[in-house]
């Protein structure tokens, strides 16, 4: 019972600080095309544009060096003291973007408040992926560690879910006047609610036994031995985290900018693909997670990237030929099935590629590098993609890259799993 209590307790720690970075990140995606009007005006809607996806994308800049010093910290002092800094440092970053005025009102002061809140966020995340993972893996049984696992993507899905929803809710029920001059801080001030409530749950949880055993009897975490020792592992973890950063801030978070953008559809409309397509990934993550328990992970995973590799181009060629809502919810509905087999056994895959005793900081590492070269600028990428070549499928092309990138990854991942408090077994599934 007390075990049961713990794990519910490290599960609710994990999601909800995750859960937070990824809808402030979702929303401030979501609001690019209001955001691009009211801090970054410039010679033409394009200039704005761009100017407002590349701050998105500078706060990843930031990621890798708070993955490395909040990475380590979780190696050091506990999952606990390294997810309430975390969280801490997320609820100020919001609370910025949600107050900062516009270019209007200070000038260039405006767009300074904005990046400056975005390379905070980003520092924070850097350390929320590594942190959270290694919690939910290790408080899980052993036999269930994709399924524990699952729920850091099925969390992320389900923030997404909720941006979309209030993306669509004040897109839909507010005039551009009044979404230009209040509502699109309304997301942002909803999600400092969240803030209060992850620090008063992270506070009072416990490390797990695996990080409190690996304190007692292995080194201690420093940075050269992540790379000397597992060089390949944080290799691999970097490959494979490709496609799903790819997919998710290409597919997901530039959904909305893409269909008004390229497609000409109706911006509030653009977000009922969202809904439908997140939806898909909350729910069938942990179905998927729990299925990489009995059949393995590697398998699984190869098996989804390859089909979402398959059917990627088609599908949006058949959306460029004739774009509507009801193609858009289709699109997005069978890639988000597809990537569900990827998304369930990712936190698994890669936590177990390291020990307990450095596994934030591995996972910090190959997250957050590959997080700020292949998704924070994507955006940035595919729209001056679209630009220069002329072609609305430009973003296939990114994302197909990514896949590929990511199938050679996973191909070359080793087959023995930690096993932490007993490492000394060997794990083959």
């Amino acid at each position: 019972m007390p075990g049961r209590r713990l794990n519910a307790r490290a599960v609710t720690a994990a999601v909800i600080g995750n859960a937070l970075e990824w809808y402030d990140f979702t929303v401030f995606g979501f609001m690019t095309v209001v955001i691009a009007r009211l801090f970054f005006p410039g010679d033409s809607e394009y200039a704005s544009i761009l100017l407002t996806t590349a701050t998105f994308g500078v706060a990843f800049v930031m990621r890798p060096v708070g993955g490395i010093v909040l990475g380590l910290y979780a190696d050091r002092a506990g999952r606990k003291a390294a997810l309430t800094l975390v969280i801490g440092l997320m609820t100020l970053g919001i609370l910025l973007l949600a107050i900062a005025p516009p270019y209007s009102a200070i000038g260039i002061g405006a767009p300074i408040v904005i990046v400056f809140a975005r390379l905070l966020q980003g520092f924070s995340a850097g350390g929320e992926f590594g942190s959270s993972t290694a919690l939910l893996i290790e408080a899980a049984p052993f036999s269930k560690r994709g399924f524990y696992g699952s729920f850091q993507m099925a969390s992320q899905a389900a923030s997404l879910l909720l941006g979309a929803i209030v993306g669509a809710a004040i897109s839909r029920g507010l005039s551009p006047e009044a979404l230009d001059a209040w509502g699109w801080r309304v997301p942002f001030i909803f999600g400092l609610v969240i803030g209060p409530i992850g620090l008063y749950i992270r506070r009072n949880m416990a490390d797990t036994e695996a990080f409190l055993h690996a304190k007692k009897t292995a080194r201690r975490a420093t940075l050269g031995e992540v790379f000397s020792t597992h060089g390949r592992e944080v290799l691999c973890g970097l490959g494979s985290v490709i496609a799903l950063t790819v997919t998710v801030y290409v597919l997901i978070a530039y959904l909305p900018t893409f269909a008004v953008k390229q497609l000409k559809l109706p911006f509030g409309q653009s977000f009922t693909a969202l809904i439908v397509g997140n939806l898909l990934l909350t729910v069938l993550s942990p179905v998927a997670g729990a299925w990489s328990d009995r059949i393995g992970r590697k398998g699984l995973s190869l098996w989804s990237l390859a089909i979402t590799l398959v059917v990627i181009y088609p599908l949006f060629a058949w959306l460029a030929a004739e774009p509507s809502v009801m193609r858009l919810v289709i699109v997005q509905a069978v890639l988000s099935i597809a990537l569900s087999g990827y998304y369930g056994p990712f936190g698994a895959l890669i936590a177990e590629l390291f020990p307990a005793h450095v596994r934030s900081t591995g996972l910090s590492l190959a997250y957050n590098i590959a997080v700020m070269i292949f998704g924070g600028f994507g955006q940035f990428i595919v729209t001056w993609l679209i630009r220069v070549t002329g072609s609305q499928l430009a973003p296939t092309f990114y994302v197909m890259g990514g896949i590929v990138l990511s199938l050679i990854a996973v191909a070359c991942i080793p087959a023995t799993r930690h096993a932490d408090v007993d490492e000394a077994r060997d794990f083959t599934r």
